[in-house]
């Protein structure tokens, strides 16, 4: 049996046999990612940066939705259910709230310092336009 010249149990031998190892390895985490049995670190961390960006949007504008309804209310009592309408509102939409994350798109090979790039994103807000669109100078001038 010819080797090429490289002795068995030497220090190539066992490095090769290693990269082959580690080849698959990654292999078998990328199907398990496919199959959707591996989650990726990364992805749970901005899902949860997701849930939790959302989760603060709701519980701060319940105050303002609450302020005026409350201000006309005498009782306590009245107050408070209010409050919880508003509250239980905020979780009901909550709770169908999903992250859009997709585990396919993320690659399991990724290394310490690519997936540092992908956190500063998380801290980045989401800014949309809220209520009415403006009018265009085009329609205002008709």
């Amino acid at each position: 049996m010819s080797t090429g010249g490289v002795k068995l149990g030497s220090s190539y031998d066992e490095a090769r046999t290693r990269k082959v190892n580690a080849e698959a390895e990654i292999a078998e985490l990328e199907l398990a990612k496919v199959r959707g049995e591996l989650v990726i670190a990364a992805d749970v961390v901005k899902a949860w940066d997701d849930v939790l960006s959302a989760l603060k949007g709701k519980l701060l504008s319940v105050p303002t939705k609450a302020a005026p309804v409350v201000a006309a209310e005498i009782e306590a009592g009245s107050c408070q259910r209010i409050l919880e309408d508003l509250i239980n509102e905020a979780l009901e939409e909550l709770s169908n709230y999903e992250p859009s994350i997709d585990p396919t798109e993320a690659s399991v090979s990724e290394s310490p310092e690519e997936t540092d790039s992908g956190t500063q994103a998380t801290t980045q807000t989401k800014r949309k336009r809220v209520g009415r669109p403006k009018k265009t100078a085009g329609l205002a001038n008709k």
